[in-house]
This record gives C-alpha cells, structure tokens and sequence, in this order.
C-alpha cells in the first residue's frame, strides 16, 4: 500500500515550506544485490598465471561475483532498488529522481537509469547515469542530495551498480584479480531536520584529469571508437597503472575524509564505522595508519567481492547496516576514490528507527 507523503508540488510539502537550512537528506533505506556465481582465487589460478597466496597477499580478495551473459547492470540495480525501497518503506511511484553511478552501462544511450526506471514503475522520475568510476556513488549521492534540498523534489533513488566482468581482460593477471560484479542502492528522502541532525552531514568531491592515463577503458567512446583495431588492441578492458594508483588513492581518499570532517565539524575520533571503497587491503590498511584508525573501525568485504567500482560503497553499506554493525545514531564516514582520477567523501548520521529513518 503506497505511503502518504506530500507531493513535492504540494503547498504544505516540507520540501516547499521549509527553506534548505531547515532541511536535511536522510536515508531511508538500502539495498543491495550481488550475482549468484561465485569466483574464487583457486578458479582464476586455472584462467591466468597466478596463485591464491599472490592475489591475497597482495590484494586481500579471496572471491568475486560473475554476472550471467545475459545479466546487464540494469537488472543488477533494479534488484539492488527493490530491497532498498521495500526496507524503505517507499513505492516506486513516489520516486522524483533515480540516479545510477556506474562505468558499465547497459549502454551508451539510454542511460541505465531509464531502463531501471521502466521496471520499477517510477514513472515521476527523472533520470540518469552519473560516471565518476569507483567514485560515483557518493558523487551521485552528493548531486541528490543538492537537487532534493533545492525543494523541487523530494525523494530520490541512488544507485551504484557495476558488470565489470564484461570489461575485464582475463589475459591480465593484474586487473583480472581484482574486479568483480554488483549493485547497491539507498533511497533518500528530504526531510524537516531535527537536533541533533539525522542524514547526510557533509560531503568533499574532487578530480584531478592530469592523472586520468592510471586508471582507464579507452576503446569505444569518441577518442577510439569501436573498430576491428580497437578490438584487437584490446582497447575494451580496464586498464590500470596499480603503483601510481595506491600511491594517490591513500593521499586523496585521507585528505578528502578530514575535509569532510572538519566541514560538519567533527573529527575522526566521533566516527563509528568507516565505510572505504572496496579496491585493495593495502590501500585501506595505509589509509587507516594515515588518519590513525585502527582497522576494526571500517567495514570491509572486500575478501568476498573484490572490487565493485561504484558498487563497492553501497553494498557494504547495505550489509554493515544489516549486520548492525552501522546502528542508530552513529557517524558514518564513506570515502571513494576511482578512475578520473576522482576521489570524494560523506558523512552522515545514521537513522533512529528501521533501516535508515
């Protein structure tokens, strides 16, 4: 039975009475859905040369998620969606936005948000695909959470979802170890803010293009498109550079977590759980001596999924919350870096009641 909540075009929305320093973006759920199939280190052993002491030992991945071939992100998110807004408590059609972060889309047009929108009966919404590579989840959360407090719409659906499978060169012992497939999502809502303040608290995003060469999948946009060269150069896979990489994501995901502290006015010592984008032991290991943290203070799956990209943030989420390891009224830090280079970081107060209210 569909909730009663103002629409976002009432006069007595508090989207439209309330200004937006009286106004906060709180979640309201989350979800999640990970592939049935299951890769470990011992199966890649028989694709690639590797080992599974080397890729632990240099990694901490244990296993990933494979997609079917005739699974799309798409119906990865829109599984991810359904749990989040049924733990919400919110119908799809109450739905004003659907953001989807991601770097492997269904297609280049329309965007994968469309198609999740289509499934899930949103027909209010408005919709689409945010890519800011593993970053791309608290980028989309970010711009959610500035249109809803804008005041024109009030509840939005925030997607990071990922079929990295399809764009993994399975030839590359040192990218194929690493990436696996998945989505998660949360449903926000915005809302009168209350004291102390229940949502999201503050949020630093940033880029650097002069290091866009590390991390990228060349082949088929504009630059290169699909040709029989770009093919036989295996210009479709993900490429990446992995010691420049570690070196800059410990720099700028420590830097962006103390500036999103110090923004709401906290510092490391008021954060419960610390939510890392899920990309390699060692990079979160140095984060954590970085900003003195001892490493029970984050939520890590990575063992089991490997890196998501855009997913990794939201399905750990999903799971620290289910597992209450995230509980009412903690601080919760999430930090992302990702091909862009980007990098950004949230943080938020969690619920009172149920998943996230």
């Amino acid at each position: 039975m569909k909730t009663e909540n103002p629409s976002p075009a009432s006069p007595n929305s508090p989207s439209l009475t309330a200004g937006i320093d009286a106004l906060t973006v709180r979640m309201l759920g989350t979800g999640c859905y990970v592939p049935e199939r299951i890769m470990t280190n011992t199966e890649l052993e028989t694709i690639v040369d590797t080992s599974e002491e080397w890729i632990r030992t240099r990694t901490g991945i244990g296993e990933r998620r494979i997609a079917r071939s005739g699974q799309a992100t798409s119906d990865l998110a829109l599984a991810a969606s359904q749990q989040a807004l049924e733990t919400a408590g919110v119908m799809a059609d109450e739905l004003d936005l659907i953001v989807t972060a991601t770097i492997s889309p269904d297609m280049l047009m329309p965007n994968t948000a469309c198609f999740v929108q289509s499934r899930l009966g949103a027909p209010a919404a408005t919709c689409f695909d945010l890519e800011a590579a593993c970053s791309g989840f608290l980028y989309s959360l970010e711009v959610a959470r500035h249109l809803l407090l804008a005041g024109r719409m009030q509840t939005a659906l925030v997607i990071g979802a990922e079929k990295l499978s399809a764009f993994t060169d399975w030839d590359d012992r040192n990218t194929c170890v690493l990436f696996g497939d998945g989505a998660g999502a949360v449903v926000l809502r915005a809302e009168p803010a209350t004291t102390p303040v229940h949502g999201i608290l503050s949020s630093v995003t940033g880029a650097d293009g002069n290091l866009a060469h590390l991390l990228t999948l060349p082949g088929g946009g504009s630059r290169h498109p699909t040709s029989g060269e770009t093919v036989a150069g295996r210009m479709h896979y993900l490429k990446m550079a992995g010691r420049e990489v570690f070196k800059h994501a410990v720099r700028c995901m420590s830097d962006a977590a103390n500036g999103a502290l110090q923004k709401c006015g906290l510092t490391i010592d008021d954060v419960d759980c610390i939510v890392p984008h899920q990309a390699n032991l060692r990079i979160i290991q140095a984060i954590g001596q970085r900003l003195n943290v001892p490493m029970d203070r984050f939520y890590m799956n990575l063992e089991r999924y490997g890196n998501m990209s855009a997913a990794s943030i939201p399905v750990a989420l999903d799971e620290a919350v289910r597992n209450e390891r995230i509980r009412p009224g903690d601080i919760v830090l999430m930090v992302a870096f990702g091909g862009g280079f980007t990098w950004g970081a949230t943080v938020m107060r969690w619920g009172t009641a149920g998943n996230g209210r």
